[in-house]
């Protein structure tokens, strides 16, 4: 299979272009310098220079508090942006399959989130991931999957960031304990995106890791196998103030894909297990 990954170097994007190098396909993964999403007419040429059978969209703008700032940007790159894959993409009958977020829900759920329930993002980065998935399922083979709490190696990611607190001679670690998602392993999620692309699923698809956990029980569990030593304390979101909103509960029913695939998703505590390992092979 011949594949295109846009924000190929972003953390998502290596994983996928690695995924798919092991499974024998022919990956062209671009970054920002070499493809910018939001120029439509470089979009335009590498699709129909390369021609792929599927493009993957990992390039977004992340920074959820920027988004808050760059309200406009934000939806440049993560909305309006997609619209020039869409008919790239349909010239040469790729399939695309657009990375999305649980930011698109408003947070107030108390069971997991279905890909039928309404959407009511709180934040700008929701918003502007939610006009990204209107332009992708305007494409009639266009798959958005929406994701949680992505960590893995490759780039910054919560994981990483109380790993390096630790390491920086933090003994005492404050984590907010009233939020609740998925964590969710970037190299686990890359060989999702191809099963799906391999069975050209289209419409809306959830995908996260095994099981809900608030940011205190992660932290928790990195302390535990990085340095036990370290004391981690819950906190309320309240007393970490942020200018973007973030959800109470984002937590994704992952259902249908486990129908789709015949299996269930990874816990995300042997991804963990793996990334952190990773880590310290690499020092």
């Amino acid at each position: 299979m011949r594949a295109l990954v846009f924000g190929g170097e972003g953390m998502l994007g290596q994983a996928v272009a690695a995924e798919g190098q092991r499974r024998g396909a022919t990956v062209e993964a671009l970054g920002r310098q070499r493809a910018d999403i939001t120029d439509g007419a470089a979009v335009g040429r590498w699709v129909d220079e390369q021609r792929p059978e599927v493009i993957f969209n990992c390039a977004a703008f992340t920074k959820v508090d920027d988004c808050e700032a760059q309200s406009a940007l934000a939806d440049q790159v993560n909305g309006h942006a997609v619209g020039h894959l869409v008919p790239a993409a349909r010239r040469v009958g790729a399939h695309l399959v657009q990375v999305s977020t649980d930011y698109v829900f408003d947070g107030q759920a108390t069971s997991p989130y279905g890909e039928d329930h309404p959407t009511a993002p709180a934040s700008a980065y929701g918003r502007s991931k939610l006009l990204g998935e209107q332009q992708a399922l305007a494409y009639e083979h266009g798959l958005a999957v929406r994701v949680s709490w992505l960590f893995g190696p490759g780039g910054p990611n919560f994981a990483a960031t109380m790993v390096r607190l630790m390491d920086s001679g933090h003994q005492q670690l404050r984590v907010v304990d009233d939020q609740k998602g998925c964590p969710t392993y970037t190299p686990f999620l890359a060989e999702a995106l191809w099963r799906l692309a391999e069975l050209r699923t289209t419409g809306i698809l959830h995908y996260c890791n095994r099981d809900a956990v608030t940011w205190y029980g992660f932290t928790r569990e990195i302390a535990r196998h990085w340095n036990d030593t370290v004391e981690v304390l819950p906190v309320t979101t309240d007393e970490f103030p942020r200018p973007a909103p973030r959800p109470a509960y984002s937590v994704l029913d992952v259902a249908r894909y486990e129908s789709l695939v015949g299996e269930r998703v990874p816990t995300w505590e042997s991804g963990l297990v793996e990334y952190l390992a990773g880590l310290r092979q690499r020092r």
